[in-house]
């Protein structure tokens, strides 16, 4: 209704993706003809864009110029693992292969032969991997060797690879050099400028119906939705949308500074931070209050007393460490000199399925000694079974056996993959994980390990039976290869240091003040250095380098603490 009291025809601020509403500044521009240019047979082209500076709608507008000839495979959800990988860009394109022999091998020759045939008849082949910061380098890697396919003239298959600027860290690794050699064409999306803010407002209401010479927002205050939105597309559409319902509600034609501070207030309030010098990040906050909070840990303390063994995370270093912060400081935001009591791990409760509890009751079965050679049930054509399971025994209720990350990422637990060398180092993560495994007659084979003393494995099977086994053994047929979860932070994209904001910060001064039992958080959601020396004093308690940094190894830490992430079980 508000909008035909402005003269509008639809809502001009949707935060939905239409290509119609596409501000074509001069880098956006820039930034199609890339990804044309791949299209027509560049190799490897790369964009990269903080988030909500319009990349999946440039996407859309691509597909609306796509030639005629050209089939492409948009790939929106990467996941880590490679043969999923390779599964979902065959079904794409449908190039069909045998749903029983799913290997990398099988794989890459039913996508080679698909390539091959396109070719002769005269068509392009485009991949396009949205969100690509989430691949794992092992599946850059193999995407890589897709591209060796090539006549004299040309490469029968086109990679557009889109994401967020950790694409560009994880491109600069050693080890994927050879990728990042192959890519033509890199452009990079940044926020808006001031004047390309007024351009942008402008535009999206004289395509929604505005009428000529009719001018809802002055320069004053496009500047103050400028400093406010940090020049985030995504972000001024929000704002401009609730300055457009603060007007009508108050029945005037003109955006004041009034309704502006109004609906800034209002937006600040849904929204974590306010960005600064343009930094784009993760707007969805972290609230909870704090009888709900007491409420939850008391019942899960009953849950853990009752029917579960404590189980506190082993760290690398057994003399816990004291520091104290500098004069100043401490009359400012006192912090712990010394390591705080830790609280019972919180015992997570799930919606249960049959099979969901048949794992569950594993948990506290007694475990027999069993040999591995009866444990070969986990094939390399398996070994998504062997993760759903491992998903299904940390209490995650997944309805898929072939691709049981996808389900978990609305829930922020992310799946990894990691090459290690000793046992320690898996003490060390101290995660439930699957394991790859080479048999005596060299198969590939998986096991779920649960926990560890120091000679003997816990492995659940895939009956839901825990079974002892000897380190030794395992040992000798471990390649390395490790699946595990962990629940990431709200917005954690990258390690954070000293004066940058994120969502992550909030929950980690949150979580710090909760363990400390403060009444206030060291700070709201910057890492200034009050935090930052707390955070030293976390990773020198817990054997970790005291670099002050959050990265994944503290932040997974912290998780084990609040009892957020299932550990190894520690056996006697």
């Amino acid at each position: 209704m508000y909008h035909n009291y402005f003269g509008l025809k639809e809502q001009a601020f949707s935060i939905a993706v239409n290509p119609r509403y596409l501000y074509m500044s001069q880098q956006h521009k820039e930034a199609l003809a890339h990804l044309l240019y791949g299209v027509k047979g560049g190799g490897f082209v790369l964009l990269s864009g903080e988030v909500g500076t319009g990349k999946t709608t440039i996407i859309r507008c691509l597909l609306e110029q796509l030639p005629e000839n050209t089939d492409i495979a948009i790939v929106l959800n990467p996941m880590a693992d490679v043969v999923d990988m390779l599964c979902t860009i065959c079904d794409e394109l449908g190039a069909k292969y045998l749903n029983d022999t799913t290997n990398i091998k099988s794989l890459t020759d039913a996508l080679h032969e698909y390539l091959l045939d396109n070719h002769r008849r005269g068509h392009n082949t485009v991949l396009l991997i949205d969100e690509a910061q989430l691949l794992s380098p092992e599946a850059l890697e193999q995407i890589r060797l897709l591209t060796n396919l090539e006549t004299t003239t040309q490469k029968l298959l086109q990679i557009i690879l889109v994401g967020q600027p950790e694409i560009n860290e994880l491109l600069a690794q050693p080890r994927l050099r050879q990728l990042s050699q192959r890519i033509t064409a890199r452009f990079h999306l940044t926020p808006l400028t001031l004047e390309e803010t007024e351009a942008y407002i402008n535009h999206r209401l004289e395509v929604a119906g505005m009428p000529e010479g009719r001018k809802l927002y002055t320069h004053q205050i496009i500047r103050k939705i400028h400093t406010f939105t940090g020049g985030i597309p995504r972000l001024i559409n929000i704002v401009c949308e609730r300055t457009l319902i603060g007007a009508y509600g108050h029945n005037t034609q003109e955006i004041s500074k009034d309704i502006f501070e109004l609906a800034r207030s209002e937006v600040a309030g849904s929204m974590d931070y306010l960005p600064s010098r343009r930094k784009a990040i993760n707007w969805r906050p972290i609230a909870i209050g704090g009888a709900a909070v007491a409420a939850v840990f008391v019942v899960a303390l009953l849950i853990n007393l009752l029917f579960f063994r404590p189980n506190l995370p082993a760290t690398g270093n057994s003399t816990q460490t004291t520091a104290t912060l500098s004069r100043e400081q401490q009359n400012t935001e006192i912090a712990p000199t010394q390591p705080t009591p830790l609280p019972t791990p919180i015992v997570k409760v799930e919606s249960e399925n049959l099979r969901s509890q048949l794992i569950a009751s594993a948990r506290t079965a007694p475990s027999t000694q069993k040999r591995l050679g009866s444990l070969f049930e986990y094939r390399q054509d398996n070994y998504s079974e062997a993760q759903a399971d491992l998903v299904r025994y940390l209490g995650h209720d997944v309805s898929s056996d072939t691709h049981p990350c996808w389900e978990l990422t609305r829930e922020r637990i992310q799946c990894k993959t990691l090459e290690l060398a000793t046992w320690d180092s898996l003490r060390d993560l101290n995660r439930p994980a699957v394991l790859e495994l080479t048999t005596p007659d060299k198969f590939i084979t998986h096991a779920i390990i649960t926990g560890m003393s120091q000679t003997q494995a816990q492995l659940l099977t895939p009956q839901g039976v825990l079974v002892l086994t000897p380190l030794m053994e395992l040992g000798h047929m471990w390649t390395g290869k490790t699946f595990y979860l962990w629940h990431r932070p709200e917005g954690y994209l990258e390690p954070l240091t000293l004066g940058q904001r994120s969502d992550t910060v909030k929950w980690v001064a949150q979580s710090f003040a909760q363990l400390d039992q403060r009444e206030k958080p060291l700070t709201r959601n910057e890492l200034n250095a009050t935090l930052q020396e707390r955070i030293k004093i976390f990773q020198r308690n817990y054997g970790l380098t005291d670099d002050g940094i959050l990265g994944e190894q503290t932040l997974m830490k912290l998780n084990e603490v609040l009892g957020i992430d299932y550990t190894l079980n520690i056996l006697d």
